[in-house]
């Protein structure tokens, strides 16, 4: 007998080499409630050593056939592992596979390396062994930015910073989306949001999705990440390559941030997805009973790009301890079924920052010359977007020598980049949701939805309208307040814009004199300022 268990004991001896094996039979003992047999530490050994369970039973037994293993492993090991590291974690640990094994048992300790043994007149000295350099080297296994931009110099959101934070670490969210509209600095925050809380998971990746990458490159990257033993077992179906990724998320903690998903939602017009009649064409389908010539344009994926909203919708749908972030300026249509304030799937959008934090903004960008209600009224014309600050006080500096007075006398509010951002976001929107836009413009407050539908010309229904809020609303375009929905100034001032193109469009064609347009012109703008001051009030 004595000699069997030695020979037990010679089975793949190296495991030795690498892992504290005395003190992982203890703890594992314990957590079995009885010691562990020969043959359990010879597997455990086996495993160590980065044998599969197939590998193991040929190297022991001689057999191609694993049952025996995967027996012993399935109804002993893995359940010993998973309660050892559970009770250590205080949180529900899985071993999914044989390949998991080393990854859950280095993170928790038992693999040498970090330091060796130095005898010296007769006494042992513990000396650190490159610890920073198997630091960096786990680090770097674990964490993936991608292409996440520098936020070493980031201002305020300091009260959203911990918003998300106890959402996600403390509340345990699986499914997240930061909303707003472009320029509001979501980018920023999700970077500074994982830097934030990635002491509390065992992997971070973060993806940007401003290139419209395929899913089927996306999912290949996690895979590999966070199992790259298991690099060959990808499935050419996307159903199946998202069944294998949420098998990782349930095993390991992991944070995922897909930045940008709005590059892989249509852009509004896509004819094989929907159409937008005329205002005064009907419909040519008999089949489309919507005599208004209205069609809504709903929140929808590029063509081929279909299987992100099926992964989004299984990742906020499926049990796992991972959490996935969004960053969208509109929000994907599988968010509204899934989200509640008390469920694991919320949304968070996204405002301008304050006064305080917009200031130092401008004195960043090396502007010193204003006073504080220059600065107030300029913060106050952009919302607080930290984009449209940073473009407009580089204007400021170039084209008016850093005063912003001169700046705001000119009363220019929107234009270059700022322009082409808002050109981006209403391009996306239907007849309907632009007249909803033009209205709100020109009166203070969305009081009442009937009004609006009262008001509106030619009349649409009452689904229509609410559609079109509700939608405006998932864009990013509008805000709740108390006493109804609201635009920001600068959108404002971008709508009163467009109103003086068009009608200044429609009067050349019809002869009206230029005289006429500036009428209108200074009417308009007139109008839009009073609102903004009475709002404001």
């Amino acid at each position: 007998m004595a000699a069997n268990s030695n020979k037990i004991e010679e089975d793949f001896v190296e495991a030795k080499n690498n892992w504290e094996l005395e003190k992982l039979y203890v703890d594992l003992a314990s957590a079995k409630g009885k010691a562990l047999t020969p043959v359990e530490k010879k597997f455990l050994r086996g495993l160590l050593c980065g044998f599969s369970p197939a590998e193991i039973a040929n190297a022991v037994y001689k057999s191609r056939s694993s049952s025996t293993v995967r027996v012993y492993l399935s109804n002993g090991l893995y359940k010993y592992i998973e309660d050892m590291l559970s009770n250590q974690e205080a949180s529900s640990i899985k071993v999914k596979n044989w390949s998991r094994v080393t990854q859950l048992l280095e993170k928790a300790g038992y693999k040498k390396g970090w330091f060796q043994i130095d005898v010296t007149n007769n006494e042992i000295i513990k000396i650190e062994k490159n610890k920073a350099d198997f630091d960096q080297m786990k680090t770097a296994q674990r964490e993936d930015w991608g292409e996440a931009i520098d936020v070493s110099k980031f201002y305020g959101r300091t009260s959203e910073l911990a918003s998300l934070k106890e959402w996600i670490v403390q509340e345990r969210c699986r499914l997240v989306v930061l909303l707003g509209m472009g320029g509001i600095g979501k980018t920023a925050f999700s970077v500074k949001l994982a830097e934030a809380i990635k002491e509390n998971f065992e992997y971070v990746i973060w993806r940007s999705l401003s290139l419209a990458p395929p899913l089927e490159v996306i999912l290949n990257q996690l895979w590999s990440l966070l199992s790259p033993e298991g690099e060959t077992q990808r499935q050419e179906n996307i159903e199946r390559s998202i069944s294998q990724l949420i098998e990782c998320l349930r095993s390991s903690r992991c944070l995922i941030v897909l930045d940008h998903v709005d590059s892989i939602l249509s852009n509004g017009n896509d004819t094989d997805l929907v159409r937008e009649y005329p205002l005064s064409v009907p419909p040519s389908n008999p089949d489309v009973k919507n005599p208004s010539g209205y069609v809504m344009k709903q929140i929808r994926y590029r063509q081929g790009y279909e299987g992100y909203g099926e992964l989004i919708r299984r990742l906020g749908d499926s049990q796992h301890q991972s959490c996935l972030v969004l960053t969208s300026r509109e929000k994907p249509q599988e968010i509204a079924a899934l989200e509640g304030e008390k469920l694991p799937v919320r949304s968070w959008k996204l405002t301008g920052l304050s006064n305080a934090e917009s200031w130092e903004l401008l004195k960043e960008k090396g502007l010193k010359n204003y006073s504080e209600d220059e600065c107030r009224i300029l913060i106050e014309w952009y919302a607080g977007n930290p984009l449209f600050i940073k473009l407009v006080a580089t204007t400021i500096q170039e084209l008016f020598a850093g005063n912003i007075y001169e700046f705001l006398e000119q009363g220019t509010v929107v234009f270059g980049d700022i322009r082409a951002i808002l050109d981006e976001q209403f391009y996306r929107l239907s007849n309907l949701e632009k007249q909803i836009m033009h209205w709100l413009a020109l009166n203070r407050n969305l009081v009442s939805v009937r009004k609006l539908q009262k008001e509106i010309i030619p009349r649409v229904s009452q689904r229509l309208i609410l559609e079109a809020i509700e939608l405006l609303q998932r864009r990013s375009l509008i805000e709740r307040q108390a006493s109804g929905f609201a635009q920001t100034p600068v959108l404002m001032e971008y709508i009163a814009e467009r109103l003086i193109e068009e009608n200044f469009e429609n009067q050349d064609k019809s002869g009206y004199s230029l005289m006429s347009q500036t009428i209108f012109e200074a009417q308009l703008k007139n109008h839009i300022r009073e609102i903004r001051l009475n709002a404001e009030m």
